[in-house]
């Protein structure tokens, strides 16, 4: 693709976007999935370029509202690529030239506007914090409640792209022997600092070409996720419940920590995203002990209501509002795609309400959250423990630098994504 080809891809994207309504990864990934002629470095170009404007909504949005542009899609592309790539107008000229598969030439007010953002810094001094640090204004009020003096610190981490971190596979290869597998591979990595089974990829990576990825040897997975797993502390021969388990990610970092021995009983009201999750359970070696009952058959619902006191450990990543991955699902500030909040906080508690009958005397009843907001962590858990007085928080160990009683993760100070998690303990007799 030429430049400008690329450039009207971007256009067509965030059109596409604005008129289905839909999560951005999706919008893209239809977008090319239907154009298999885009090579692989132009795809690369322009999913980066519209991740970088939905990375800056709210500072576009106020340049065209200061230039009483109307904010569309191709005005977006054109205020990015004024104030965040620095293109000047000869080069616009060049990219909206009205050629094939290029965008159409400027018209006068484009012009105008071109000429008013070229060599301009898209933060301006006007700008108030919540735009600079791309807030939105539902979750305003509380985000700075909870962050106080950190408010800015947090919100700027969470404007910036991912890390790449995977998890090793320890039941087949330990954490040191997968890096040098992948060194040799040309990837290069470093432990992460809390969890013991991850390592961050120093940049963008291939890990789909490397003998690790392929043998099975680690699983791709942000250090925040893999330390939900690492807080459950599960041990070899226990009977674990992963409720919500989804794909399976955290199914099989638990698997991998007790050494392929015991069982697990992974469940979630998606049937085809359990279903995918198999696959991967066997190529990491971990499927005999994985058992997958799919909340959408009536004899799972039936079978569970069954299992009083049975687990060791059950696990309740619970439906959220996804607060804590906007780093890598920036469009998820300004846009909610699923349940209201409402919504969600009502079943988080019927969850809770429901799976805690599993957990043995004694055992551990994780629930864990992607979310900053303490609605649906702190809060949710006290309300839990208002209407169960057989639990109790089984606080964490200061020392794992995650925070206590419960674990806190945030991008500003451990770099992963934004995560909860409440270790609560049924107490005995």
């Amino acid at each position: 693709m030429k430049p400008a080809s690329r450039i009207q891809a971007t256009i067509e994207i965030l059109e596409r976007d604005q008129d289905i309504r839909v999560p951005l990864d999706s919008c893209v990934g239809d977008y090319m999935r239907n154009r298999r002629y885009i090579g692989s470095k132009d795809r690369r170009d322009v999913a980066e370029r519209v991740y970088e404007i939905a990375r800056h909504h709210a500072r576009i949005g106020w340049w065209l509202s200061k230039n009483e542009v109307d904010d569309t899609p191709r005005a977006r592309v054109i205020c990015w690529l004024a104030l965040g790539s620095g293109a000047d107008e000869k080069r616009f000229r060049d990219l909206f030239d009205g050629s094939s598969y290029a965008p159409e030439k400027l018209d006068d007010e484009e012009e105008a506007l071109v000429k008013k953002l070229v060599g301009q810094n898209i933060e301006h001094k006007d700008m108030e914090e919540a735009i600079l640090v791309e807030c939105p204004p539902d979750h305003e009020a509380v985000l700075r409640d909870y962050f106080g003096d950190a408010f800015k610190d947090e919100m700027v981490a969470m404007i910036h792209p991912a890390t790449l971190d995977v998890r090793a596979n320890i039941f087949t290869m330990e954490r040191e022997n997968v890096q040098q597998s992948l060194a040799k591979d040309g990837v290069e990595t470093t432990p992460t600092p809390f969890s013991p089974w991850g390592l961050r990829c120093a940049e963008k990576a291939y890990l789909s070409k490397t003998k690790a990825m392929n043998k099975g040897w680690l699983e791709i997975q942000d250090e925040g996720s893999q330390l939900i797993a690492h807080v459950c502390d599960v041990q070899p021969s226990m009977q674990v419940l992963d409720y919500c388990a989804g794909g399976g990610g955290k199914t099989l970092a638990l698997a991998s920590a007790m050494k392929r021995k015991g069982r697990i009983v992974a469940m979630d009201i998606d049937a085809r995203r359990l279903e995918n999750g198999r696959r991967r359970y066997k190529k990491a070696g971990l499927a005999d002990i994985i058992e997958i009952r799919p909340l959408s058959d009536e004899k799972h619902k039936k079978w569970l209501k069954r299992q009083k006191a049975t687990f060791d450990i059950v696990l309740t990543d619970v439906p959220c509002s996804g607060t804590g991955t906007w780093r890598r699902n920036p469009d998820m500030r300004w846009r909610n795609y699923g349940p209201t909040l409402e919504e969600l906080l009502q079943t988080q508690s019927d969850i809770l309400d429901k799976v805690s009958k599993a957990v043995k005397v004694g055992g551990k009843l994780v629930y864990a959250t992607c979310s900053l907001l303490p609605a649906e962590n702190e809060l949710q858990i006290e309300n839990f423990l208002k209407n169960h007085e057989d639990f109790e928080v089984s606080p964490l160990d200061e020392s794992l630098g995650l925070g206590t009683p419960y674990m806190r993760l945030t991008p500003h100070r451990h770099k992963t994504d934004g995560f909860f998690a409440a270790v609560l303990k049924r107490k005995e007799n």
